[in-house]
């Protein structure tokens, strides 16, 4: 290409420019994005300064995660480490027979004493059925008074049966003496046959009466008999309405849901106005009082801890708090046992179980400090004889105050 191409075009003195048509030209545009190179605009200069800032702080995280993961693997000579998990005793409160739950007066989280209550069940029908055996009690009772006095009289009626008897036992004996008697005036003509034959008949007819005076009183020791068997019954009707009575106001008062021990409500596993089956759980709660943490130590360490060995407990939400414990379970039989162990190698995958309880004394400081499911790690010593490192001391947070504060405080 020749020189004078690439020059514009000369425009003469005299001549106007040409006039404009509103569009900017390529060239010039092109010219404004490229002038200027290597000049950084406000907002990009903020975003790159954000970018290298998130980059340290993620640096310096990691860093000190991994300075973190050295420290935990070493393990003081003496001692054993494994990871576990803070975990208490669960209890489920749970309804005695079915009905319909009335209220709950806990919430989820809330900390309970052993007898105070945590829920009403409806009670309406066992309410009904109590007024029925009280009135049946009642009946029963008098019924009771009936057979008594029933009895009372049949004892009366045998002593004026026995009276009877006397009486007529007496006319029998005159009876006898009168015929004796007639017997020997008609052998000496002093009384006719007919008077000695009605002499005879009196006495046949006092030896019936006798007889009939004495069917009488054992006619009315029947019926003392069956006097007593109405009292044994009636009774027995009394002791069968009370204990009935006693049953239902068993079932009225396990209705009411009390906490079995002292706690913290997890779980409100069902709500007002749901109707449970015998059995059916309605909250969940854990003993803040037996706490501990479960873990698993390798063949090589689990063979050397001792029931009631000491223990330390480091929590990762509170890494700078050392928690004291003790050995209160150590498995016999291992876990992922292999089918067949020959090499020493293939031995050592073997663990054990272990558990180390928190002294319940020093749970009651923390009652509202203690959380279930926290990870953590616990150390073990296993020669009794070597002390605690620095490090694995106990050391505590101060307790919470229990006490409560007045009104004249508050002001």
């Amino acid at each position: 290409m020749s020189a004078t191409m690439s020059q514009p075009p000369s425009t003469s003195a005299g001549s106007s420019p040409p006039a404009s048509t509103g569009k900017s030209s390529p060239t010039k545009g092109r010219a404004e994005v490229t002038s200027a190179p290597g000049k950084v605009k406000p907002k990009q200069k903020t975003t790159v300064i954000l970018l290298v800032v998130v980059a340290a702080i993620a640096a310096a995280i990691a860093g000190y995660m991994y300075w973190r993961s050295l420290e935990a693997q070493k393990v003081p000579k003496g001692f054993a480490r494994s990871s576990g998990r803070i975990e208490a005793t669960e209890v489920d409160v749970a309804t005695k027979m079915a009905g319909r739950i009335l209220d709950e007066l806990v919430d989820e989280g809330d900390l309970v004493t052993a007898g105070q209550v945590l829920a009403h069940m409806d009670v309406e029908s066992l309410e009904a059925q109590r007024r029925e055996a009280v009135s049946k009690l009642a009946m029963a009772k008098s019924a009771v008074d009936t057979a008594q006095s029933m009895l009372a009289q049949r004892q009366s009626e045998k002593e004026a049966a026995q009276s009877v008897v006397v009486q007529r036992e007496t006319e029998y004996d005159l009876a006898t003496k009168n015929l004796a008697r007639a017997e020997e005036l008609v052998k000496s003509g002093g009384m006719s046959k007919e008077d000695l034959d009605t002499r005879r008949a009196q006495l046949y007819s006092a030896k019936a009466a006798v007889s009939t005076a004495k069917a009488n009183v054992a006619s009315s020791d029947a019926a003392i008999s069956t006097a007593k068997s109405q009292i044994i019954t009636a009774e027995a009707n009394v002791a069968s309405a009370q204990a009935t009575i006693e049953r239902i106001q068993s079932d009225i008062d396990d209705s009411t849901l009390k906490a079995p021990r002292d706690g913290r409500v997890q779980y409100r596993i069902a709500q007002p106005g749901e109707v449970l089956n015998g059995g059916g759980k309605v909250l969940n709660m854990v003993d803040l009082a037996d706490v501990y943490m479960t873990f698993f130590l390798p063949t090589e360490w689990a063979g050397r801890v001792q029931q009631g060995a000491e223990a330390r407990l480091i929590l990762d939400a509170a890494p700078q708090f050392v928690i004291p414990a003790k050995v209160t379970f150590v498995a016999d039989v291992a876990q992922f046992t292999p089918k067949t162990v020959e090499t020493a190698e293939e031995r050592q995958k073997l663990t054990f179980r272990i558990k180390a309880h928190i002294d319940p004394e020093l749970l009651k400081k923390y009652v509202r400090d203690v959380k279930t499911g926290l990870p953590g790690m616990a150390y073990v010593q296993l020669d009794p004889q070597v002390e605690w490192p620095a490090n694995l001391q106990a050391k505590l947070p101060e307790p919470q105050s229990e006490t409560p504060v007045s009104k004249e405080e508050v002001r």
